[in-house]
């Protein structure tokens, strides 16, 4: 008897991520979310890219100091950070916007939330947007699934394939040098990997700037043209 087809990514969370964290999402019938992984300090977690007068700028979430050591579910924002002026921030570069209404209210929602866990924070931001784009997957909590939990990289990953009966995996692009198929295959999961094709929309009627957050382009762009047109926007390799 053939077992239906079940498709999983798994990725860590992101702040407001690049569009290609959502088209993963959409892509797949479950969707895992690590908590129980190591942070890393100089990546993507808790900061992200926005326009500001037509060039991209950091935008981060401050936690409190601590061991680089701890996982992302044992890392803390920091008391003192201030919503309202990571709020004023976007108003000011984004209030032109046509979606800026809806979006801003989106964004208020994410950065007043009262949560001080940072995986806690990340995951409900993760939750929101996907609401905003009508993404309906189902979104697992890794360290709610049934393995061991001490297992690394591609050995973690297939673990967590094993536990949801997977028979498809999807990565983003930049696990290409992470994960082999012929490894997969042995456990009768084909793996495959996420690719954004490039697409461009109007920001200010200025020059295109590529890949910043998810939060740029709902402000240019209607939730439907998103859904529609920006999600499906990608091969599989």
């Amino acid at each position: 008897m053939l077992l239906p087809k079940h498709t999983v990514a798994i990725m860590q969370p992101y702040l407001l991520p690049y569009i290609g964290y959502f088209q993963l999402i959409a892509a797949v019938d479950t969707f895992v979310i690590y908590d129980n992984i190591k942070y890393t300090k100089k990546g993507w977690i808790n900061r992200n890219r926005f326009l500001q007068n037509n060039i991209d700028v950091l935008f981060s979430l401050p936690l409190k100091n601590d061991s680089d050591q701890l996982q992302i579910c044992e890392r803390e924002v920091a008391d003192n950070f201030l919503a309202h002026k990571l709020l004023r921030q976007f108003a000011m570069a984004y209030q032109r916007a046509p979606y800026f209404n809806k979006v801003y209210a989106l964004l208020e929602m994410i950065f007043t939330y009262t949560e001080k866990n940072l995986f806690s924070f990340l995951y409900h931001s993760v939750m929101l947007t996907c609401q905003f784009l009508e993404i309906t997957t189902p979104i697992r909590v890794s360290s709610s699934i049934a393995i061991d939990h001490t297992l690394k990289s591609q050995d973690k990953v297939l673990a967590l394939c094993t536990a949801l009966n997977a028979s498809h995996y999807i990565n983003a692009i930049g696990g290409q040098t992470l994960y082999t198929k012929e490894v997969f295959a042995q456990k009768n999961i084909a793996l495959y990997f996420l690719q954004t094709k490039p697409f461009e929309y109007s920001q200010f009627n200025n020059a295109f700037v590529p890949w910043l957050s998810i939060i740029d382009v709902l402000m240019f762009n209607s939730p439907e043209v998103i859904h529609n047109t920006f999600l499906p926007h990608y091969e599989l390799v």
